[in-house]
């Protein structure tokens, strides 16, 4: 594991705008709070203007009974589509409290091991605790920023992420750091938000709807555009369900050449 790179700050008071929310939805979580009803300010909200539940770990239908579920922010279930077998070293981008990390592991395991990346060290610590509780020891939780990954090149087979690219300030870097830490035929497998090409200027600009993970969305041909200009071929964009007026969770898929 290489040591941890240089901030390369890119939209500054978004990435702690992100961090604050996030870190504040930990802290809920480990007191065992709702996270979608408190925080620090407005809250990470878990459903659509119906209130429809769009958002969280309530999406994984109880999964292997995860307790890290609950602090689950995320729009789907990369997991479900990563194809992971034994042996498989998984990244997870954005790791949050730790779910699609120990689910990885015990899908990797006894061979396999998962890496879970974050910048906000609330979620780490509660990462760690819910490894901990669950006796997983094929995991490793770090600190670091998507955009300047503090990993080695060509060291993961897999990388999933649940609902954070969007909230990157640079997602091409991200995108670039993913396919330069997968090995050659590495798969990547995410759930993310992809806005519609009418999302309005309002929304875009609005830095409360960014944590909530609609804001800061590419659409689909930007995504396509993304992935392509990183290195990735046969992408795959699915659209699982409906976030927002202007944005839906897709899963999206591609590999390393």
């Amino acid at each position: 594991m290489a040591e941890l790179t240089t901030d390369p700050g890119p939209e500054p008071d978004i990435r702690e705008t992100v961090r604050e929310r996030y870190a504040a939805a930990a802290r809920s979580a480990a007191q065992n709070e709702d996270v979608g009803s408190s925080c620090c300010g407005p809250a990470v909200s878990l459903t659509d203007a119906r209130g429809e539940v769009v958002f969280g770990g309530a999406l994984y239908d109880g999964a292997a009974g995860e307790p890290a579920l609950a602090a689950s922010l995320g729009c789907g279930v990369p997991t479900a589509v990563a194809a992971l077998h034994d042996g498989d070293t998984v990244l997870d981008l954005g790791s949050g409290a730790g779910a699609d990390v120990l689910i990885s592991a015990r899908r990797v395991a006894p061979s396999g091991r998962a890496i879970g990346v974050d910048m906000t060290d609330e979620m780490l610590d509660l990462a760690r605790r819910n490894a901990a509780d669950a006796n997983v020891e094929n995991v490793e939780f770090v600190k670091g920023y998507l955009e300047n990954l503090p990993l080695e090149d060509g060291c993961v087979d897999v990388v999933i992420s649940n609902c954070v690219i969007n909230l990157a300030g640079d997602k091409s870097a991200v995108l670039r750091e993913a396919a330069r830490v997968l090995r050659p035929g590495g798969r990547f497998a995410v759930s993310d938000v992809i806005a519609d090409e009418d999302m309005d200027d309002a929304t875009r600009a609005d830095t409360a709807q960014w944590t909530g993970c609609i804001a800061g969305a590419l659409t689909r041909a930007e995504f396509e555009h993304a992935l392509a200009g990183a290195g990735f071929v046969d992408v795959r964009i699915d659209e699982t369900h409906r976030v927002h007026e202007h944005a839906g969770a897709a899963i999206v898929r591609a590999r390393k050449p």
